[in-house]
């Protein structure tokens, strides 16, 4: 890690390392350069160490990503992620145009090659049907002439594989430079396997009450101004509202009950075509279920038959147990009212069952590597057989050690399926004996030992349904309730007594940033986080916004300026240290000279003893992780007693009883080895990291969106 901190510091040294192993390199023939590139114009979205970023090319790359991503990502996740591609693709693009680094054709076509789009795509495979860089670059040239928009995808990956490329290269030779020496195994070893025994006394800082400690602003101002990197603060708002939701009322929900239960028996309608009154049948009686659910039912009819566990949990058992043809409900299942009508019911309709499958060369789907005969596949199942139905509890053991098919590492377990979901001879078997039976069964897939796990009834059930939706009345209603408190809240200038005094519940939300989308309570909700992070926004000004099924009245209640935390909002997180340091120097002054039973005794706590403890791992049994202590341990010579030693939980003295070295090796260099291997592992994001830290990077995404 020294090597990474050095690299990060002196980038004299770093063009030095990488202008050692560096060769140029000219994209030439079909990987085309001044195709790439996309100007800047427009205003800017953001700025990179001078570097602007169009927010018109931004624009149009969210909206690639977004035609990538599909409908479940938000506009802002796909803001942000475009944000954070272009930031580090600026950085490192900077760092490759500073020192001369460009892939060339063989580079890109190695990289293409570890890309299994590419490599087994058949388009580009040989007579041997191995990926051909030949074949490729000939698809490429044939594309350009004779498909524009394929030509046009093949350009969006060629940029991407270029800067993969440079971006391998770039840390491969950062990479380079990183090493452990076998000095560094060696105490790396030590580290993990020298080892030693203590006995200690603690008075943990719990020991003196919290309000017997002041603390005074100036100290907590020093604190703060002494640990400056500790307490830096984003730009942020904090802000609390009452949310207003349009949901169905008490009347609402008695409508559409009535209007439910009307349709449960027949009524007689008009016909003003015939002059007559016909009778319309309702759900109780109706013969064409399809016709009248796809009329009547905000929940079309499933067909599907289904287990007890599929049914809606709080009525599973009372729909189970309804005979055929009768119904059951008015009832309020979530969001609707529903009526249930039983269709058919079949019991033992669908099975929980096992198997154990032995393939054979040439059984369908077999893996290629079963090279066993259809003889030899039969007698190992029958052998299986036996072994199964002396001792069902080893079965699962047997599939996991013996199947081929899928299900093996699961113990051979196939849940539950329905009748005709498995092939002919497995159905039947499963389906005509009973829970508990193990038999074998041949399919086309090999021979099965089944064992029937367990067996559930099965049910078809029509349902009549109707969503409970707010009316036209109860949403004007809260309109006027959530104008109204608005109002209140504008003209009292006591927002959390206007919502107490009309019972609303105020929810606050803390330290929102300028990018930030979902609001606790609220999901996803731009608008206010741009809203509280206008200049115009005044503190503790109020203001409705329409959201999602209803109204948020919202107020703007902190402002937090990028920098240094205030006095104020840094001491809930600098109290707790202060305190802590007091203690430790109340009860070090207190203790001053004493024996270590002396400590103990004058301190009514007894002396503990940990063994075994590695610099490694630095955790005192009943105490916690105490590094600076253990270390201080492994310092001293055996017999040895430390002084008051200011721990992380309390004040230590300890007395070393035994010390064991760790058994000398003849070569450290595994350790040396596991060392470069898990820092060169941290490369990419180490460095990347580092870079972007220096780097001054202007943020104006919020505002565009």
């Amino acid at each position: 890690m020294a090597v990474l901190e050095n690299i990060r510091k002196r980038t004299t040294v770093l063009i030095l390392i990488i202008g050692l192993a560096l060769f140029a390199f000219v994209v030439s023939g079909v990987f085309s350069s001044n195709e790439l590139g996309g100007g800047k114009m427009g205003s800017s979205i953001g700025e990179i160490n001078g570097d602007e970023i169009s927010i018109d090319q931004f624009r149009r790359d969210v909206e690639a990503f977004s035609r990538m991503a599909g409908p479940s990502a938000s506009s802002m996740q796909l803001v942000n992620q475009v944000w954070e591609r272009e930031v580090r693709n600026t950085i490192l693009d900077q760092q490759f145009e500073e020192l001369g680094i460009a892939v060339g054709h063989d580079q890109i076509v190695n990289y293409i090659k570890t890309i299994p789009s590419y490599v087994q795509n058949p388009e580009f495979h040989n007579a041997n049907g191995v990926f051909d860089e030949n074949r490729f670059k000939e698809a490429v040239a044939d594309w350009k002439a004779n498909n524009p928009g394929r030509y046009a995808l093949w350009l969006q990956d060629e940029q991407a594989i270029i800067q993969n490329a440079k971006e391998q290269g770039y840390f491969n030779l950062v990479r380079a430079g990183v090493a452990s020496t076998l000095k560094e195994g060696e105490l790396e070893y030590n580290l993990a396997n020298d080892k030693v025994d203590i006995e200690y006394v603690r008075v943990p800082y719990s020991s003196i009450p919290d309000s017997t400690i002041s603390v005074s602003k100036k100290e907590i101002e020093a604190y703060v101004k002494a640990h400056k990197e500790d307490f830096k603060q984003e730009r942020s708002r904090d802000i609390q509202f009452v949310y207003f939701e349009e949901k169905p009322s008490v009347e609402d929900e008695k409508d559409v009950k009535t209007s439910i239960a009307k349709l449960l028996e027949d009524q007689v309608e008009y016909n003003s075509q015939n002059d007559t009154n016909d009778t319309i049948k309702g759900f109780r009686a109706a013969k064409d279920l399809v016709a009248f659910l796809d009329r009547h039912s905000d929940q079309k009819l499933d067909t599907v038959y289904k287990a007890k566990n599929e049914l809606s949990g709080k009525f599973a058992d009372t729909l189970m147990a309804l005979p055929k043809g009768s119904m059951f409900g008015p009832y309020k299942d979530g969001n609707f009212y529903k009526v249930s009508k039983m269709i058919d019911k079949k019991a033992n309709g669908s099975v929980k069952a096992s198997h154990i499958l032995i393939a054979y060369e040439g059984a369908q789907n077999a893996n290629p590597e079963v090279t066993r005969t259809k003889e030899e596949a039969e007698k190992k199942a029958k052998d299986l057989l036996k072994e199964a139905r002396q001792n069902e509890v080893v079965f699962n053991q047997l599939a996991r050690d013996n199947s081929d098919g899928p299900s093996g590492p699961r113990g051979g377990d196939l849940g539950y399926f329905q009748e005709g979901v498995m092939v002919g001879p497995f159905n039947d078997f499963a389906f005509k004996n009973p829970t508990g039976t193990i038999g074998m069964v041949e399919t086309d897939f090999g021979f099965h030992v089944v064992k029937i796990d367990e067996k559930q009834d099965v049910v078809q059930i029509a349902t009549l349904a109707r969503e409970l939706e707010p009316s036209d009345e109860t949403i004007n209603s809260l309109f006027t309730e959530a104008t109204k408190f608005e109002m209140d809240a504008i003209s009292d200038k006591d927002f959390g007594a206007t919502a107490k005094a009309n019972n609303f519940v105020v929810r606050p939300v803390n330290k929102i940033k300028a990018m930030d989308e979902n609001l606790p309570g609220l999901s996803a909700q731009r608008a206010i986080v741009q809203w509280a992070f206008n200049d115009d926004t005044k503190l503790g000004e109020v203001k409705r916004f329409n959201i999602n099924n209803g109204y948020a009245v919202v107020q703007l209640t902190a402002k937090y300026n990028e920098g240094l935390m205030a006095t104020e909002d840094a001491s809930v997180m600098v109290l707790p240290k202060i305190r802590k340091e007091k203690k430790a120097a109340q009860i070090i002054s207190a203790n001053k000279g004493k024996a270590i039973d002396a400590f103990a005794k004058d301190n009514n706590v007894v002396a503990s003893t940990a063994s075994a403890l590695t610099m490694k791992s630095p955790t005192i049994p009943g105490a916690g992780t105490e590094a600076y202590v253990v270390g201080t341990a492994f310092a001293m010579a055996q017999g040895a007693t430390s002084g008051l030693l200011e721990g992380q939980t309390g004040v230590y003295m300890v007395k070393v009883t035994k010390k064991e070295d760790a058994p000398k090796l003849d070569n450290y260099s595994t350790y040396a080895n596991n060392l470069q291997a898990a820092a060169a592992s941290r490369v990419d994001m180490t460095v990347y990291n580092a870079l972007k830290e220096a780097s001054e990077i202007k943020d104006n995404r919020a505002t565009f969106y």
